[in-house]
């Protein structure tokens, strides 16, 4: 024992003295989001990615739409996160040189064919978004605020808009085929180099008109001629969507000088106008939680304190008769629940996902997964969660020895493959969905390998190491011995119904997080940016006290009544949240999103089944763990005779 201690207090010293010897970095960047420094004239990659709409929510390639194209269609390599999200992204015909603005640009002439014009109306029809990237920024389209003299920005710029000729009153889909670009740049005093800090555009459609033959390299257009003062500034002249009509593409670039510094330029994409929501979400979560713990309190410091006093009190048997309440069931509130095993499946997933969680929110908070990382947040959760099997086969097997369990290699496969199996399933059968499609989200075969690789090769043998090292260790035993013969619970008054403290015990959790939930569902389904991760901690914090305390406070309440089957009900109690969490979500659907398509909403409600889902499992292990705690305690406080 001492030649390992010594043995871990020599690689401490090692490791603290490398650390100590370490030359003091220039500058600290995330791996792949170093600023790159641009001289004038240094050609910039405008990238294309997925055409998104949040009417369909289903993703498509840039180069599914009759777009301009290069010569050689090149596909950025992507990580697991990207792809899963549906991101595509690709070179693009777009030419710029750093500094150096270009009007009126020809890219190419297409003629619409009829399938392409069916599929450019159904785009524009759906409210589609092109999406393109520079520099790793995404391209955003700057809005007005009629409320506000504020400048909004929303990513990417519609494929084409719906409108009539004056005079008329048939609708008519034009498309937004020239495109004016704005690229700020920050200047470095002391050199010529530059940085890009925003990438923003103006789409507009015009019906472009030249003389003569068309040549690409040498026609100049008379609806767009720098030469002669010609400027795209509006779509008055719009281009119709025809069949056998030529479509010209064309765009114009800008570059301004502006003060932002590279490491800010997130803030306007990332820009909160609604802070003073956050803070009231995070008022209106403390409430809750000074009130649970005022009656917690209240519970734990006179209530108990004086039931355990006067249990300790007693001298004879008769007294003991004559009591009630908690002590009355201390032979049977240890005695294993019905369907124990699936219970201890369940609390090891649990922990499994509340380990993926907080490792994942603390490296968010810490910045290590900001949004110039696409996919990054995705992915770490996966990762995160497959090396936390370790402690889903560790707390499974600990419970399940503490229940007189012997078949540990049983509980160690349901608990690998109970909830991944049915979240596969799920994600098989929307994947189809989407495939069915034809759509960019659906996640390839190559992918879903990998998927099941991580599965198979990572999260389940993890699973076993933890559940091996759990059964391992001595079964924790129980402060009070088990009776032979079940106590009769006597009957219970309409309000410790088991469905109604259930129903009742998750409201409160749910109340504590529902306002932080608008925000993470309005950046999932309507495609905005979410990095206001040191809220969501703060919200994760009272949510974990929230659940805690509730179960804690209805389990009291429950053994005060001599009803001892509390495994199940503190699983379910705060568990049931998620319950309100899917009727919140229907609620958001057909109140806050457009979506037609019946496919769209087998998806929206799909993914939602599979995060509420989820979400019992979290909220549940938090009640269960919470009250597991508080019964052991004060169990153990009293003398049993």
């Amino acid at each position: 024992m001492r030649a390992t201690a010594m043995l871990r207090w020599a690689l401490a010293a090692v490791a603290l003295a490398a650390l100590l010897s370490a030359p003091p970095a220039a500058a600290f960047y995330l791996p792949g989001v170093a600023p790159t420094d641009f001289g004038k004239g240094d050609d910039l990659m405008v990238k294309v990615n997925k055409l998104t709409s949040i009417k369909t929510q289903l993703p498509y390639t840039y180069y599914s739409l009759p777009f301009c194209k290069p010569n050689t269609i090149v596909d950025s390599a992507e990580n697991l996160g990207e792809v899963l999200r549906g991101d595509r992204i690709e070179n693009s015909p777009y030419a710029f040189q750093m500094r150096e603005p270009k009007m009126c640009q020809i890219v190419c002439k297409l003629t619409v064919t009829e399938k392409e014009a069916k599929e450019l109306k159904e785009k524009i029809e759906d409210e589609y978004r092109v999406n393109m990237v520079l520099d790793n920024l995404p391209l955003v389209v700057p809005v007005t605020r009629q409320d506000k003299n504020t400048i909004a920005y929303q990513g990417g710029y519609h494929v084409g808009v719906k409108g009539q000729y004056a005079g008329s009153k048939e609708e008519k889909h034009f498309i937004h085929n020239h495109l004016s670009f704005l690229v700020k740049f920050h200047k470095d005093d002391e050199s010529e180099l530059s940085r890009i800090v925003g990438f923003e555009v103006k789409p507009y459609s015009m019906k472009h008109q030249f003389e003569g033959k068309w040549n690409e390299a040498n026609t100049r257009l008379s609806t767009c001629d720098p030469h002669d003062n010609k400027i795209v500034t509006n779509s008055e002249t719009p281009q119709e969507v025809e069949v056998g009509k030529d479509i010209i593409f064309t765009y114009d670039v800008r570059f301004e000088e502006s003060d932002i510094k590279w490491a800010s330029r997130w803030d306007t994409y990332l820009l909160m106008s609604d802070d003073q929501i956050h803070w009231f979400s995070i008022v209106n979560s403390l409430m809750i939680v000074l009130f649970l713990s005022g009656m917690v309190a209240m519970i734990m410091m006179r209530t108990l304190y004086r039931d355990i006093s006067r249990y300790n009190q007693l001298e004879t048997q008769e007294e003991a008769q004559e009591e009630t309440g908690w002590k009355l069931v201390h032979g049977d509130v240890f005695r294993p629940p019905v369907n124990s095993d699936l219970l201890c499946v369940y609390v090891g997933t649990g922990v499994q996902f509340f380990g993926m969680l907080l490792v994942t929110m603390i490296f968010a908070v810490l910045g290590f997964l900001s949004p110039s990382n696409r996919g990054g947040l995705m992915t770490a959760m996966l990762l995160v969660w497959v090396l936390m099997g370790l402690l889903a086969g560790y707390s499974s097997s600990r419970l399940y020895k503490m229940f007189k369990g012997s078949e540990w290699k049983q509980i160690t496969l349901r608990t690998a493959f109970l909830f991944p199996g049915i979240a596969f399933v799920i994600f098989f059968i929307l994947n189809a969905l989407i495939w069915g499609e034809k759509s960019s989200g659906a996640v390839p075969f190559t992918t879903m390998f990998a998927l099941v690789l991580l599965w198979f090769g990572i999260s389940v043998p993890l699973v076993f190491v933890g559940s091996y090292l759990g059964f391992k260790k001595p079964a924790m035993e129980p402060p009070v011995k088990t009776n032979k013969i079940p106590r009769q619970v006597p009957e219970q008054a309409w309000y410790m119904n088991p469905l109604f403290t259930i129903l009742i015990g998750g409201i409160l959790p749910f109340g504590a997080v529902f306002i932080e939930l608008f925000f993470i569902l309005t950046s999932i389904w309507l495609h905005q940016f979410y990095y206001i991760f040191g809220f969501l901690f703060l919200v994760f914090v009272i949510l974990i006290i929230t659940c805690a305390e509730i179960t804690v406070v209805l389990c009291y309440f429950q053994l005060c009544s001599e009803d001892y089957n509390w495994w199940w009900r503190s699983y379910l109690t705060s568990g049931s949240s998620a319950l309100y969490l899917f009727l919140y979500a229907g609620f958001y659907f057909f109140t806050k999103l457009q979506i037609s398509k019946l496919v769209s909403g087998i998806l929206y409600f799909g993914y939602m089944l599979l995060a509420s889902f989820s979400f019992f499992v979290l909220t549940g292990t938090i009640g269960f763990c919470a009250c597991f705690w508080f019964t052991r305690l004060i169990y153990s406080s009293v003398k049993i005779d």
